[in-house]
C-alpha cells in the first residue's frame, strides 16, 4: 500500500513506523520539508519526503496527522489532490480542561470530510497516547489493543482495517462517519479520567457476559483476531 503522511509530529512518527515495518511505501509531507526529511530518515526503508501536497497525492491512503483546526485548513487547501483518496483522521479535538472543542456538533472527522468532500474519510487511532502506538505490538493482559474504525466507504474501511492490523492491533467496526464524534467524545472523557483523576477507565465497563445485564444470555463474542 502507498501511504502519504500529512504531518511530521509524534502521531505521524508512531503510526508510520509500523507501516514502514509492514512493507508499505510511505511518503512524509510537511510545511517544513526539512522536518519531513528528518522523519523520513528516521523511519528508514524507502520512505520519501516532500510537501504536504506531494504526500496527499502519493498513494492509496493519506494519514491526516495534524492538530485539530490545522487539519481542516490543510485538507481544504488539498481538496482537489485528495479527491478519491482514503483520508485517515487520527486527531482529537480536546482543549483545556479536557473539553471537547466541537461545540457545533460536527466532529473533527466530519470537518475534514466537509473540507474535502471527494475524499473518503475514516476515523481511527484517536483513543491512545502516541507512546501506545509506538509499542510493537500494543498488547495488554495478553490481548491486542482494539481500535474502533468509523467510516462510510467499504473500500476505505478495508484499507484502514489492514493498517490497524499492521500496527499490531485489532480493528473494531465503529459504524459510519456520523459516529466519529462519539470516538472523539470518548477520547475527551478518557483523557480527563486518565490525566485528571489517575483512573483506570477499563474499570468502567463490566465483562462482556454482563453487558446486557446480569441474567442475560451470554453474547456470542467474536475473537478480536477475527474482526473484519
Amino acid at each position: 500500500m502507498r501511504i502519504g503522511v500529512l504531518g511530521t509530529g509524534r502521531m505521524a512518527d508512531a503510526l508510520a513506523t509500523h507501516w514502514v515495518r509492514a512493507g508499505h511505501r510511505v511518503l512524509v509531507g510537511g510545511r517544513d520539508e526539512e522536518r519531513a526529511r528528518l522523519l523520513a530518515n528516521r523511519l528508514g526503508g524507502a520512505t520519501g519526503y516532500g510537501s504536504l501536497r506531494a504526500a496527499a497525492g502519493f498513494g492509496d491512503v493519506a494519514l491526516a496527522a495534524l492538530p485539530y483546526g490545522a487539519g481542516e485548513t490543510v485538507v481544504g487547501e488539498l481538496r482537489a489532490t485528495l479527491a478519491g483518496k482514503v483520508l485517515l483522521d487520527c486527531s482529537n479535538p480536546v482543549g483545556p480542561g479536557f473539553r471537547l472543542l466541537t461545540a457545533d456538533g460536527r466532529s473533527a472527522a466530519r470537518r475534514l470530510a466537509d473540507a474535502a468532500p471527494a475524499a473518503r474519510v475514516v476515523k481511527a487511532f484517536n483513543l491512545c497516547h502516541e507512546d501506545v502506538w509506538r509499542m510493537d505490538p500494543p498488547v495488554f493482559d495478553g490481548q491486542r489493543l482494539a481500535v474502533p474504525v468509523c467510516g462510510d466507504d467499504d473500500t476505505a474501511l478495508t484499507l484502514v482495517r489492514q493498517l490497524v492490523r499492521d500496527a499490531g492491533c485489532a480493528p473494531l467496526t465503529g459504524g459510519g462517519l456520523d459516529r466519529a464524534g462519539l470516538l472523539e467524545a470518548t477520547a475527551a472523557l478518557f483523557i480527563g479520567l486518565w490525566v485528571g483523576e489517575n483512573a483506570d477507565v477499563r474499570a468502567m465497563a463490566p465483562p462482556l457476559a454482563f453487558a446486557a445485564g446480569p441474567g442475560a444470555a451470554p453474547p456470542d463474542a467474536k475473537p478480536l483476531s477475527d474482526t473484519p
